[in-house]
């Protein structure tokens, strides 16, 4: 081997090449930390503050956050959204964990960064209004969650709920510019 051939990394004709190593597994493993980080951040911060609002708000005055427009209410809500389906606790329970099942499985495949921000608030969101169906009353996958931020005029939601509506816009987003979430683009 020459001077010239060793300096730059020339294989002589007997050195086996080693192929470069695929970043792929790195990129999709990051994407999984932050989808990971994300969730945990919005289940922590729905964890809390429903904590907060059961010590402090439940069996109190609304507190009147922009007057009679955003207020601060402790609400149990044992049903969907708008507090439909009431008698349909169970269904809700089985459909979050549904959800919780189908995001941990795509998160295999997933290499795109606004997938992962959008799969971790609805994985973050589904376990915390799941948390509330299993651990409060009346008791195991019949419980109500607890809702309290009330804006007027509309229904009183939480905090998992806001990373779930969040994080279905987001997707909505994607697919219309058509980013997978294996990162790759579609033209339809």
């Amino acid at each position: 081997m020459t001077e010239a051939e060793r300096i730059i990394g020339t294989p002589e004709a007997g050195d086996a090449v080693q192929p470069e190593p695929d970043p792929a597994p790195s990129k999709g493993r990051r994407r999984i930390v932050v989808l990971l980080l994300v969730a945990v951040l919005a289940y922590l911060l729905d964890l809390g503050s429903k904590m907060l609002v059961v010590a402090k708000l439940e069996h109190q005055a609304p507190i009147e956050i922009i007057g009679d427009l955003l207020k601060f209410e402790a609400v149990r809500n044992p049903g969907a959204a708008f507090g439909f389906g009431e008698a349909f606790t169970i269904i809700f329970t089985c459909i979050a964990a549904s959800v919780i099942v189908v995001i941990v499985r795509l998160a295999r495949k997933l290499y795109s960064l606004p997938w992962a921000i959008a799969l971790g608030l609805l994985l973050g969101g589904a376990l915390g209004n799941l948390t509330d169906r299993i651990f409060r009353s009346p008791g195991v996958f019949r419980g109500a969650v607890v809702d309290f931020i009330a804006p007027a005029h509309f229904a009183v939601f939480n905090l998992a709920d806001s990373a779930i509506v969040c994080g279905g816009i987001l997707i909505v987003l994607l697919s219309f510019r058509g980013l997978d979430p294996d990162g790759t683009v579609h033209k339809d």
